[in-house]
């Protein structure tokens, strides 16, 4: 039998990197204080981590999915020099108002749904109840709790301390 473990969810642009409109590229990633030492910390825990963002720059035509995939191909050499991994990536290129027809959907995956959250729990062996979301939009913290889990509203600072006051409220109670 699986034993199931929590899990961290992480936005990506506002969490885990400066958000600059679309990081479109490689050289667009601004790290936020202490995001790869909250991954680290967190996998040290022997937590699940995961990415899940909203990528409506594809739907819009500012970048490709070969262009996200470079930046997150990217983000994990960054996190394997750190001696830290995360579990998976999930992402979202649809948005309704999208100009591409091929991105142009509503989605069960767009935050604030929880299609990203859901998968990645059916995906891993992931205790729902001890897992919990960071997020820097209402959007991000909406999923969260669409899919049962907590979150918490990062408005910046450094990450790692963030996370691991999230961490000590969570297992106090809130969500």
């Amino acid at each position: 039998m699986v034993s199931l473990r929590p899990a961290l969810f992480l936005d990506r642009d506002g969490v885990l990197n400066v958000d600059r409109g679309y990081v479109d590229k490689v050289e667009n990633i601004e790290w936020i204080d202490g995001a790869v030492d909250c991954i680290k910390a967190f996998k040290a825990r022997d937590w699940l981590v995961f990415i899940v963002t909203n990528q409506s720059g594809i739907a819009f035509g500012h970048y490709t999915e070969a262009d996200m995939n470079a930046v997150h191909d990217c983000m994990r050499a960054t996190f394997r020099e750190a001696a830290t991994e995360v579990d998976a990536i999930y992402y979202c290129p649809y948005h309704p108002d999208g100009t591409d027809k091929r991105f142009c959907k509503d989605s069960f995956d767009r935050k604030p749904k929880p299609g990203m959250i859901l998968t990645a729990m059916a995906d891993f062996p992931v205790r729902r109840e001890s897992s919990f979301l960071i997020g820097d939009k209402q959007t991000d913290i909406a999923a969260a709790h669409a899919g049962g889990i907590g979150g918490f509203l990062f408005k910046g600072g450094n990450l790692a301390r963030f996370a691991e006051w999230a961490l000590a409220s969570f297992e106090d109670g809130a969500r």
